[in-house]
C-alpha cells in the first residue's frame, strides 16, 4: 500500500501525532540529548495541546505520513520571514530509509507553493528558502544534505529548565 499524506486538523489527530512523537523521540533522541531533555521537549513542544495550538493559532501546517491507517511519520511547517520553517520532519525507526522522509519533504514543497503566494511578507523576499534546525549530533544531517540543504549557521538555544538545543541551521532554496 502506498504512503498517503494526511493533513492534520483535529484534536484526535494531534493526539496520534503526539503518540508518534513520543515513540520516535524516545528511540532517536535519548542517546543524543538524554532522557530528561527528551521528556522535557516532548512535553513542551510535542504534546497534543501544543500541536493543536500550533495548527489553530500559530500558522503551522502538519501532515502525517500514513501506511494504511497507521501514522509512520509527520511533518510540521510554517511560513515565516525567510520562507518556510520546517519545524518537524520525523519517521518511525522501522520505516526509515524507505523514502518516507523524502515524501514528507515533497509535501513541504507542495505546501510552499500554496503558502508563499498568500503571505505578503514573501513578496519582498528575493530568495525564499526552507530552513530547519537540527541537532549537531543527529545523523539526519546526511539526509538533509542529500536533498539539497546546506549548513548555514550554528545556534545554541536556551529552552528552559537548564536545557539547550545545540543545533545547525540548515537551508535549502525554494524554487518558484
Amino acid at each position: 500500500m502506498p504512503i498517503e499524506m494526511i493533513l492534520i486538523h483535529t484534536k484526535d489527530q494531534c493526539i496520534e501525532i503526539a503518540k508518534l512523537a513520543q515513540e520516535i523521540w524516545k528511540e532517536h533522541y535519548t542517546p543524543i540529548i538524554g532522557e530528561k531533555q527528551v521528556d522535557y521537549m516532548l512535553n513542551r513542544f510535542q504534546s497534543p495541546e501544543k500541536i493543536y495550538s500550533d495548527i489553530s493559532d500559530n500558522g503551522f501546517v502538519y501532515y502525517a505520513a500514513c501506511d494504511g491507517p497507521k501514522f509512520v511519520g509527520y511533518l510540521g511547517l510554517r511560513p515565516d520571514e525567510k520562507g518556510i520553517f520546517i519545524s518537524k520532519l520525523y519517521v518511525k525507526k522501522e520505516m526509515r530509509k524507505k523514502g518516507i522522509a523524502q515524501l514528507l519533504f515533497q509535501q513541504a514543497v507542495i505546501e510552499s507553493r500554496r503558502l508563499l503566494p498568500k503571505n505578503p511578507v514573501h513578496q519582498t523576499i528575493d530568495h525564499p528558502c526552507f530552513w530547519l534546525t537540527v541537532n549537531k549530533n543527529n545523523n539526519a544531517i546526511g539526509f538533509y544534505k542529500k536533498i539539497g540543504f546546506e549548513i548555514s549557521d550554528e545556534v545554541v538555544t536556551d529552552i528552559g529548565e537548564g536545557f539547550v538545543m545545540d543545533d545547525y541551521i540548515m537551508t535549502c532554496p525554494i524554487k518558484r
